[in-house]
């Protein structure tokens, strides 16, 4: 990427997202950064393809803590091209290939952890992914899903049955949701991997080595899903076990899924301010003004591969997207 390309990117960049009072924020959300492409994973970044990201931020943008970058939106002293980079649920490649990544690039990111599952727990998402990775070509029966039989031969037929198990399990019942992850499991003979989340051990070092540690609840349900009193507690048992790891509580806190309205409600956001949590994180796809709501700070994945893409749509994100969506 040549020199002309990066000035015109900040250049522009300093329109669209100005220094001082009334500055945008743009606020990333990644996941998973893997060693390698995986194909039953396409949404996920390589670590060579995150590597270019987090140049292509380091060179353009300004990249700040989220807790910091907050605190200057509310004063007004957001440098131009204002941005955030945060991690959702715990997974061990955060630490392994994203930590060090972003330290070579002199970068910040926040990491939104799921309590219950670090220590060998397995996200929902991992278990249909794994699941339908060791499925041989016989049909399979999912009736129990409302979905019939189905047959997986190459790469097209396994992801389209991902995507249908994740539609089906993802808003079940907690309960429920849990035994059908179980029922799943026992489709195929050998154990699914339990290693792919963080342990506690994992966190501490996240912690240690600068980078600012959020709660993500205990399990991770759908906080809509459970009755009042589970879903507060789901949010202070992520609160609580995180804090005593690092010896900190936390002040972050990132929704489960986290579409407004449908993921969460406005009761879940009193829940979040009555723990004490000072932010929140949606997927709510815009930007962070002075008028938003912290405790409903919008973010959006950012999915283009090349790093010229990448940067022009972070480039245009301000302007596209100021407007940001709550429960």
């Amino acid at each position: 990427m040549n020199s002309i390309f990066e000035r015109v990117i900040r250049g522009i960049g300093s329109v669209t997202s100005p220094a001082g009072k009334g500055s945008p924020l743009t606020v990333l959300l990644y996941h998973r950064v893997l060693d390698r492409p995986d194909e039953l994973n396409p949404g996920e970044p390589s670590a060579t393809q995150f590597d270019q990201q987090m140049s292509v931020l380091a060179r353009m943008f300004n990249v700040l803590a989220l807790n910091e970058a907050l605190s200057r939106l509310s004063n007004g002293t957001l440098p131009a091209r204002a941005l955030s980079v945060t991690f959702d649920d715990g997974y061990r490649d955060n630490l392994d290939v994203a930590v060090p990544i972003l330290q070579r690039h002199g970068l910040h990111a926040t990491f939104f952890i799921t309590s219950g599952l670090i220590n060998g727990g397995r996200m929902m998402h991992d278990t249909v992914i794994e699941t339908v990775r060791r499925l041989n070509s016989q049909a399979v029966d999912f009736g129990w899903l409302g979905l019939g039989r189905r047959r997986v031969t190459d790469v097209t037929s396994r992801l389209a049955l991902i995507k249908e198990l994740l539609g089906h399990v993802k808003y079940l019942p907690f309960e429920q949701r849990v035994e059908a992850c179980e029922r799943l499991a026992a489709l195929v003979g050998d154990a699914l991997p339990d290693s792919l989340m963080m342990t506690s051990e994992h966190v501490k070092a996240i912690d240690r080595a600068g980078m600012h540690v959020g709660a993500h609840t205990h399990l991770h349900p759908i906080l809509s899903k459970l009755p009042a009193e589970q879903a507060y507690s789901q949010i202070l048992m992520s609160r609580d076990l995180l804090g005593q790891m690092i010896g900190t509580v936390p002040s972050m806190f990132a929704y489960p899924n986290g579409k407004p309205s449908l993921d969460y409600g406005v009761e879940h956001v009193e829940m979040v301010k009555k723990a004490g949590f000072t932010a929140a994180v949606s997927v709510s796809f815009g930007t962070v003004t002075q008028d938003s709501d912290l405790l409903q700070i919008p973010r959006f994945c950012p999915w283009d591969r090349d790093p010229r893409r990448f940067a022009l749509r972070l480039l245009t994100h301000p302007v596209r997207h100021r407007a940001s969506t709550k429960a």
